[in-house]
């Protein structure tokens, strides 16, 4: 049962983060960790942590001072120049006991993570347990960061390229997957030999306090990893132009993501952006209908749907339009919204009160302009900031939440009715992080997988975001990958080296 996924050990389990006067049931004040030490702001000063299904405070984290983030900037320099020393095969080494330590901790940390942003705890282990995997991903990815010969024009030179570390890093994760978007960034740094600062989300702050554990207490020096909280652009703000940061990486919304992107340009700093998205679903009239609702629905509801890659805009030949939406509004009744913590929940709350009226706000829209709300599309209750599961057909193209993210349990279904047409659309919009497509067609499945726009493309099946594949997206939806074996070379310099023999 879901209950049964996790419980919570000792409070000493729960190292720095809990204090001895602390229930071990109950979330921790969660403190920075700076140049190796697990501490209080500067100032003392700390912010409220909100449990998303009670509204109640359920503990606080620090804020980061200018001072502390003074002191991470010197830790981190100094880090880096240990770290980097490393062989690839002890920084391997490491990396393999954090993803240990990390398995085994699973049980106790999936709760907090529920606790603070409200996703069952099913979904939590599972976060979780796929951190562990892209760990050892990384891991062995430290050794095969090879360089290479290249044969020379003349005799006795020899062209070598070699990979160097880019520099010290500054990560900038959202709340919506707390350790997976921190995992996939601190772990690619540290197999390339890079210090990092991870400035992590301020209303999830304790899972990804705890994944850094893992990797102190498996012996990553101190220095090599920072922990940080605040207010995100004065973090951002001073970090990013900061001599001592070689490399930036974010996770987040476009309009954040550009800005960022341009600050990080004006100071020549080399930029990973993992940004929006607005994925368009395909469903051919000769897919199998009941295995694509059943299946991409289940992708909907995910996380409540506060997914980058978030399936959004269904796209369905007019011939099994109807049968479509009759099987995904029936599989989207189904869902069991409740607190996460709570046993048969399979949708936890929508993660902070802003989403709600950004819920209503496009449903407002749609409605005004002529959509049918063929299930969902209200708040439930008063007390947590919980949604229903909601499917709108009779959608057009000038309504909002055709052109503008969603990021909740919403889904746009309308017919089309051939190829090009269908093309056309999935490509219409600025964003390219993922896309969706349902045929039994080899044909039609080559020749969609070859003209839609889009930075990943899963087809009669949910394949994205394995450690070994590639992550990220193309257009307005960011530059980079944060997966597979193309996510290390973002940390990493060529540098030519030619020699000829005296």
């Amino acid at each position: 049962m879901a209950r049964d996924l996790c419980h919570m050990h000792a409070a000493k389990d729960l190292g720095p983060f809990l204090s001895e006067k602390r229930s071990p049931l109950m979330y921790p004040d969660v403190q920075l960790h700076i140049a190796g030490v697990w501490r209080d702001a500067d100032g003392g000063r700390r912010i409220p942590v909100l449990n998303p299904a009670t509204e109640e405070q359920i503990g606080t984290v620090a804020h980061a001072s200018r001072a502390d983030l003074d002191a991470a900037l010197d830790a981190t320099a100094k880090g880096f120049q240990t770290w980097s020393r490393m062989s690839a095969y002890d920084r391997s080494k490491i990396m393999r006991k954090a993803a240990a330590l990390w398995r085994e901790r699973a049980d106790q940390v999936c709760r907090l993570m529920t606790m603070e942003q409200g996703k069952p705890l099913a979904e939590a282990k599972g976060e979780i347990l796929a951190a562990a995997d892209i760990i050892e991903w990384f891991a062995e990815e430290a050794q095969r960061a090879y360089g290479r010969v290249i044969p020379a024009r003349a005799p006795g030179i020899y062209q070598l390229v070699v990979k160097e570390p880019v520099g010290p890093v500054a990560a900038f994760t959202p709340w919506n997957f707390p350790v997976n978007q921190v995992v996939r960034k601190l772990s690619a740094a540290l197999a390339a030999g890079c210090s990092i600062i991870v400035k992590a989300p301020e209303e999830t702050p304790a899972s990804p306090a705890e994944l850094i554990r893992a990797f102190v207490d498996a012996g990553v020096p101190a220095g090599v990893i920072g922990l940080v909280y605040g207010v995100p652009s004065e973090i951002s703000e001073y970090l990013i132009p900061h001599p001592t940061i070689r490399k930036v990486t974010f996770t987040g919304s476009t309009p954040v993501g550009k800005k960022l992107a341009a600050l990080a340009g004006e100071h020549m700093k080399r930029v990973t952006m993992e940004l929006g998205g607005h994925a368009p679903v395909i469903v051919f009239d000769d897919a199998d209908v009941d295995l694509a609702a059943r299946q991409i629905a289940g992708a909907k509801f995910r996380n409540a749907g506060q997914v980058c890659v978030s399936p959004t805009r269904f796209l369905v030949q007019e011939k099994v339009y109807e049968q479509f939406v009759d099987k995904f509004v029936a599989t989207a009744k189904t869902v069991k919204v409740g607190n996460g913590l709570e046993e048969g929940t399979t949708m936890g709350p929508l993660a902070n009160e802003r989403r709600i009226p950004a819920m209503e706000t496009l449903l407002n829209d749609a409605r005004q302009k002529g959509a049918e709300i063929r299930t969902g599309g209200s708040r439930i209750g008063n007390k947590g900031y919980f949604f229903e599961p909601t499917v709108v057909t009779g959608v057009t193209r000038e309504m909002r939440m055709m052109n503008e993210e969603p990021f909740g349990p919403m889904a746009m279904i309308l017919p089309f009715t051939d190829f090009d047409e269908v093309v056309t659309e999935a490509n219409r919009l600025p964003f390219g992080l993922a896309a969706y497509a349902y045929t039994r067609s080899a044909k039609t499945a080559n020749a969609v997988a070859a003209q839609v726009q889009t930075g990943m493309m899963t087809i009669n099946h949910l394949g994205l975001a394995l450690p070994e594949v590639p992550f990220g997206g193309v257009k307005d939806s960011g530059y980079g990958s944060e997966g597979g074996s193309e996510a290390i070379e973002a940390y990493l310099n060529p540098k030519f080296v030619t020699q000829a023999g005296l």
